[in-house]
């Protein structure tokens, strides 16, 4: 794990992150992935900076990784070079008529973008291609999807699914979940949460396990 002056190594796999983002994104939501680079920090805007609490380098890179993928999708809608502080509750404040969502791990940064009049929530995660540790698929999964056929990364895949599901829900009421309140199946692309709601996935395996949930506008 990155820390300090430490670089983060440059995700060598840049054509499988373009094949990716190009597989996740749509007519209504559009993706961006891309390593996380050395100097990456230094693009956070004077509005950003001053909300991002933390003075570690990798944190401000990732940071500063996030919102650059961020301002490409942006563009494509109109909104050139705008500031994505982060809010109170450390959520990404986007541009008035824009939801989204931002995500990173150690060496991947990702972004997620729609307009609100298309979708009406929308959360994105990024994780390594690893096994979720034994001790977190208790805490993570319910008692139906330990039952169910492994997601082939060992709860991981569910465990993004669920980041992703809490962003989008958080982000659109200021519902908190935990873990057990969210209950997915992946193969018909969906999760329900506690109180009835169903949320749309789409997600890709490779090279990285990144998640979109959303709620479409009906």
């Amino acid at each position: 794990m990155s820390r300090g002056g430490v670089r983060h190594p440059v995700f060598s796999d840049e054509a499988a992150l373009k094949r990716a983002r190009t597989a996740l994104s749509s007519e209504q939501i559009l993706v961006e992935a891309r390593s996380i680079a050395a100097g990456d920090e230094t693009a956070l805007l004077p509005d950003e900076a001053a909300t991002i609490a933390s003075q570690a380098e990798h944190a401000r890179r990732a940071s500063g990784a996030a919102r650059i993928a961020a301002r490409v999708l942006l563009s494509t809608f109109g909104y050139h070079d705008c500031a994505i502080p982060k809010s109170s509750s450390g959520a990404p404040v986007w541009p008035e008529g824009i939801v989204g969502s931002l995500a990173h791990d150690e060496e991947v940064a990702v972004a997620g973008v729609a307009r609100s009049r298309d979708i009406a929530a929308l959360g994105v995660d990024v994780e390594p291609t690893e096994q979720l540790p034994s001790e977190l698929q208790e805490l993570v999964l319910t008692q139906r999807e330990r039952g169910q056929a492994d997601d082939g990364f060992g709860g991981r895949l569910v465990f993004a699914v669920k980041e992703a599901v809490y962003k989008a829900v958080a982000g659109l009421d200021g519902t908190l979940l935990d873990y057990q309140d969210i209950e997915t199946d992946l193969a018909a692309n969906s999760a329900r949460i506690a109180d009835g709601r169903c949320l749309a996935l789409r997600y890709s395996t490779a090279p990285r396990l990144i998640v979109l949930a959303f709620i479409p506008r009906t």
